[in-house]
């Protein structure tokens, strides 16, 4: 969709805040640009919709080279957010969305159909939204109105030069979970500058990372956390990260191995029996091909013995409603075991095998090393003083469930 080749700009100082740079980003992605201050990537941004012209190189976007376009046309075609925003006061919040549309000719009807559709997009409520004027809004509902205007004649590429950068943490979180979204849905090119490395790492499909106007390590953001290059990007995208980050630690890493299983036709009797032995107050339910079939809890099998029939673990069993595979990220497997009823979550493949179970002492310790994953660690004398030294470990621990 876009491609950098060999593209350098230099100043007349003989500065070179772009040294031939050649970078693909296809179509879809969510490309983020970053690195320290100087190192290029508003340069290279701009250089997309001809804002800055290049010194020496071809930017091709949609395989056309730009350079053969008259650069107000393509503006019209590519979208654009600054972290000003720049919206303009004197118009209202519909005027705003719609005026690229409207200086390329969409008539008025099919503006505002696009207005509102593109309202509630973000859960603005068109009554309520079109006809103020940006003072009127909040920075959030702007920025929101600012990515809207870039939207609103469907451009196939989006950049956005560190759109949130200037808001409040609370706005700055709520605004990239929508940008994600909307993203996931609407399946445009984005090209994304930030300084910031949580944000990359939360955003992008593909970080680049530049220093002095040159690409240091491109990839996916697990790739760069797990195999940094060299020194600069360790350094940059910082150990914390580096070394358990919750959004791409899997599951298959930290999830029990041999859960306590049951099986069909076990009796109830049996079956509390086994929770007794293993002290854990649900048994996870597999056929004879360890397929998960669901979870039986003490309390359910109490019951069926209670009701004096000849019942089997299958009579009682519970549905599997929440579940996670091992390719799953930490953070995915977060949301899921809190809404878990039963305090853990299986984990089964692509076939219900099951592979693992993960609970609550496994989430924690992951995110402690996050917390903790700067400091010096507690040497041994320390942790067997004061306890930390068990000879219970922490998987023998969470299946006391």
């Amino acid at each position: 969709m876009v491609v950098f080749q060999n593209v350098s700009k230099v100043y007349a100082n003989d500065t070179a805040a772009v040294n031939n740079l050649d970078l693909t980003i296809e179509k879809g992605e969510l490309v983020v640009l970053i690195g320290p201050s100087g190192c290029g990537k508003t340069t290279t941004l701009k250089m997309v919709n001809r804002l800055i012209e290049p010194t020496s190189g071809k930017i091709l976007v949609r395989g056309k080279d730009i350079y053969n376009e008259n650069p107000v046309q393509l503006r019209r075609r590519i979208g654009y957010v600054i972290q000003q925003i720049g919206l303009f006061p004197h118009m209202t919040i519909a005027q705003n969305i719609g005026l690229v549309p409207k200086l390329s000719g969409v008539n008025h009807e099919k503006i505002n159909q696009r207005v509102e559709q593109l309202l509630e997009m973000v859960s603005l409520d068109p009554q309520l939204y079109r006809d103020r004027y940006p003072k009127q809004l909040s920075g959030g509902e702007q920025q929101r109105v600012g990515v809207l205007r870039a939207l609103a004649a469907d451009p196939d590429v989006i950049l956005m030069d560190e759109p949130f950068g200037a808001l409040d943490p609370i706005s700055r979180e709520q605004l990239q979970s929508e940008l994600k979204r909307l993203h996931d849905s609407v399946q445009k090119t984005i090209i994304f500058v930030t300084h910031d490395m949580d944000e990359a790492l939360k955003l992008a499909d593909r970080i680049v990372l530049m220093k002095d106007g040159q690409v240091v390590q491109t990839g996916e953001p697990e790739e760069l956390i797990r195999n940094p290059a060299n020194d600069f990007v360790r350094e940059f995208i910082g150990e914390k990260h580096i070394l358990r980050h919750p959004e791409v630690v899997l599951v298959e890493e930290i999830m029990m191995k041999t859960p306590v299983v049951g099986e069909l036709q076990m009796g109830l009797a049996k079956s509390l029996q086994k929770m007794q032995e293993y002290k854990v107050n649900t048994l996870l339910i597999v056929d004879n091909e360890d397929k998960l079939v669901g979870i039986l809890p003490m309390k359910a099998a109490q019951q069926g013995i209670r009701s004096g029939k000849k019942l089997k673990a299958k009579d009682m069993l519970e549905p599997v409603r929440e579940s996670v595979t091992p390719h799953d990220t930490v953070l995915h497997a977060a949301s899921q075991l809190d809404v878990s009823s039963f305090g853990f979550i299986p984990v089964i493949d692509e076939n219900r095998h099951l592979k693992g179970l993960l609970n609550y002492a496994s989430l924690v310790n992951t995110f402690v090393d996050v917390i903790w994953s700067n400091n010096d660690p507690i040497n041994e004398e320390e942790e067997t003083e004061n306890g930390y030294n068990s000879t219970e470990s922490m998987d023998d621990i969470s299946t006391a469930r």
